[in-house]
This record gives structure tokens, C-alpha cells and sequence, in this order.
């Protein structure tokens, strides 16, 4: 028997005007998602939330058995363990967002001298900056601002890491995203230490206004960095191995760093970075590659930055199509060659989001129950009651 979990990150949505009142995943023709749907059970998942601690990486943390208001610290452990950065149990890490702010009134000035009650979370972002630009960015920031207590690392995109050793756990924090639009400083870190988060965060807007890249950037139309923001704090504390608890060998597919910290933590083993950095395809190849020599694989796998930040709706349905027909469609054809398996595909909001997903399970070659469809309406309409995410795991392992 072979066993899968596919996470589809940020796919779930509500109703939209747009879509004559159906959601992104009602608007979007999902073959090979309905026919798992249709094959298995179909049902709602409570996902337990511990405060403001909800992030990425928790709904996956939870679905592979994992207490988030036990094991769950924030994205910024996970992403330390994706990076392979060193911590330990009493260092505090956070995730260190690249974003630009912007002086209230204004669309096009980005000069910011203090985090005053007038600046404004324009693009938490940075305007989706470059991997590569992001990095001279984060180095400057660490040769300057770096110390034997603070230490800034590059990651993807806008978000990079920040590791406080030995610091203080109790700042808290807030997801830029959840900002935009908005005033900054009713915001910005509170608490204990919070006093060294926020001067770390002053002194980033003077080396990044005139730093080389921003300055090209701003040439060229685009948005500057202006200012980290770090967030999704936590401290790197040990889970249990899933591997040894279910006796399976197992791997983590996925291109986001805090989804293959979650499989790392787990105890699974990571497929390469470069194997699945190409795309939906590449993943479905990863995983039914890993599956010859593994029993296990979870994957992750999202909509693209450019999708999710897009104010076109009919974006979202497109990246869908894609995942149905990119990923699992071609998931589901090479799990077939290996004979019986087993799948769950977990469906969320994303970050910051509700505290329930849906989901699909069952097992290959089951029979077709129906037209129902893989949607959030349609699991709603299952008669079954939602079921504890961080218990679901033993019903997926379990024998016979």
C-alpha cells in the first residue's frame, strides 16, 4: 500500500460576485479532483487555532498529526528547518518579510525616515521581489545589522528568515498581509522585546532606501523594499517522528519552505529543491518518483504568488484548472503503476485563514458515488461530522 496526502494551500474560497456566486473551485473544471471526490469520502476538517499563533504551515502541521497549540510555533521555525539554518530550542525565529511601506496620502512615495502613525503597509511584498534581489537586500541588512544575538538569512521571494539566539519569545507579531492598505503602527511588534524588533525594523529603512536595488527598482516602475517586518515567530522545538510512530518511510514534495519544513519536522525525508522548482508537472514527476522507494509522500503544493495577490478572481480559477491538470492528474496516472494506494487531498484558506478545511479520502479504484464535485459547497453537504484534523492521520494509516 502506498499512501499520499495532497495539499492544495489556498485553493478554498467564499462566493464571489464575479463567478455569479459560486467559489474559484465551483467555477473551475477540476476532473481528476472530482474523481477522488467522487471515489472516497468527502468532508469538513476543524483545524484547532492557539490565538494569533495561525500561519503557514499550520493546517499541514495538523494534518499530519500534529497538535498546532502544542507543536506549532509559527512559519518561521519551519522555514529555518527547510533552510537547513541552525537553531536551537531557546533561539527565537522569525519569518523576515521584505515589504514596502508608503506615506499615508500618497500612491507613489515611498520615502519613509520612521514607522510614524502616517505610513502605510502598501505591498507586503515588496511588490513580488525577486529571489535574487531580495538577497543583496537581506545581506546588506545582516552586514550591517547582524550580531552574535541577530542574524538575518536569505530565503525566497520576500520572505526571509531572522533568528534572535536566546531571545525573547513573548513580542508579538502580525502578519504584514493582514495589513494592507492600513496605518503601521498600532501594528508593529508589542510586548517584550518587542523595543529591539521595532529598532531593528527603523534601522532597515535607511539602508534600504538608497541601496542599489532599490533604487533600480524604483527606476524601472516597481516597487522598493523599504522595511523587514518580521513575523511568525516561535522557537525550533522537536516533534515526534511520523515515520517511526506508523512504521512507513516517507518524503515532503513541495517548493515552499515552511510546507517542506513541516514534512522535515516531521521526519520525512525532502526531496531536492531543484527537482520541483519548475513547476505543478515536476512535483507530480517528484512524488511518484519518491514513491518507488518510499511507502509515503506528502505534497504541497499552492497557487502561484502572482494568483494569490491578484485582485483577478479569474485568475484563481485558472491556477485551479492548472493544479487539477498540471498536478493531479498526473499524480493519480503514476500512482496507478504502483498498484493499491491510499490518498487524502486537504484543502485551505491559506494563511491567516479560517479554522476549517475540506477534504477528500479513499482508495484507489474506488467507486464512483455520484456527481458531487470537489468544493467547499460539496463537503459542506456531506452529512458526516467534520472531523479533528490532528486525529485524521491515524484513519489514514490505519491497517486494512
Amino acid at each position: 500500500m502506498k499512501y499520499v496526502m495532497l495539499h492544495a494551500g489556498g485553493m478554498a474560497d467564499r462566493p464571489r460576485s464575479e463567478l455569479g456566486a459560486r467559489t474559484p473551485l465551483q467555477a473551475a473544471a477540476t476532473p481528476h479532483l472530482d474523481r477522488l471526490a467522487q471515489a472516497g469520502e468527502l468532508g469538513l476538517l476543524t483545524i484547532p487555532v492557539d490565538g494569533h499563533r495561525y500561519g503557514s504551515g499550520l493546517s499541514g502541521a495538523a494534518i499530519l498529526g500534529y497538535d498546532p497549540k502544542k507543536f506549532y510555533q509559527g512559519p518561521g521555525p519551519l522555514e529555518a528547518a527547510s533552510l537547513g539554518v541552525s537553531v536551537t530550542e531557546h533561539d527565537v525565529v522569525y519569518r523576515c518579510t521584505m515589504v514596502t511601506l508608503r506615506p499615508e496620502g500618497t500612491k507613489s512615495g515611498f520615502d519613509i525616515k520612521k514607522l510614524g502613525p502616517q505610513v502605510v503597509m502598501d505591498d507586503a511584498t515588496a511588490g513580488l521581489i525577486s529571489t535574487e534581489e531580495a538577497r543583496e537586500l537581506i545581506d546588506a541588512i545582516n552586514e550591517q545589522l547582524g550580531s552574535e544575538t541577530i542574524q538575518f538569512y536569505p530565503g525566497t521571494g520576500h520572505r526571509h528568515l531572522m533568528v534572535w539566539v536566546e531571545g525573547k519569545p513573548r513580542a508579538v507579531c502580525v502578519d504584514p498581509q493582514s495589513l494592507l492598505g492600513q496605518p503601521v503602527v498600532k501594528a508593529l511588534p508589542s510586548g517584550d522585546g518587542s523595543d529591539i524588533l521595532r529598532k531593528l525594523m527603523e534601522a532597515s529603512l535607511v539602508i534600504l532606501r538608497d541601496h542599489p536595488v532599490n533604487e533600480d527598482r524604483r527606476a524601472a516602475g516597481k516597487k522598493p523594499a523599504n522595511c523587514i517586518w518580521p513575523w511568525g515567530e516561535g522557537r525550533a522545538i522537536a516533534w515526534p517522528s511520523l515515520t517511526e510512530k506508523y512504521g512507513v518511510s516517507g518524503a515532503v514534495v513541495a517548493s515552499s519552505d515552511v510546507h517542506r519544513g513541516v514534512g522535515i519536522c516531521a521526519g520525512l525525508e525532502a526531496a531536492e529543491p531543484e527537482r520541483v522548482a519548475s513547476g505543478l508537472r515536476a512535483k507530480a514527476e517528484a512524488a511518484v518518483a519518491e514513491l518507488a522507494t518510499k511507502d509515503f509522500v506528502y505534497v504541497h503544493a499552492g497557487l502561484t504568488d502572482e494568483v494569490v495577490h491578484s485582485t483577478d478572481i479569474t485568475a484563481k480559477v485558472r491556477g485551479i484548472e492548472e493544479f487539477d491538470r498540471e498536478l493531479v492528474g498526473p499524480l493519480l496516472t503514476g500512482l496507478a503503476k504502483h498498484g493499491r494506494y491510499r490518498y487524502l487531498v486537504l484543502c485551505d484558506h491559506g494563511e491567516g485563514a479560517a479554522d476549517q478545511a475540506f477534504y477528500a479520502f479513499g482508495e484507489g479504484g474506488g467507486k464512483n458515488a455520484g456527481d458531487r464535485r470537489f468544493t467547499e459547497v460539496d463537503a459542506q453537504a456531506s452529512k458526516a461530522p467534520a472531523r479533528d484534523a490532528t486525529k485524521f492521520v491515524t484513519k489514514f494509516f490505519a491497517k486494512g
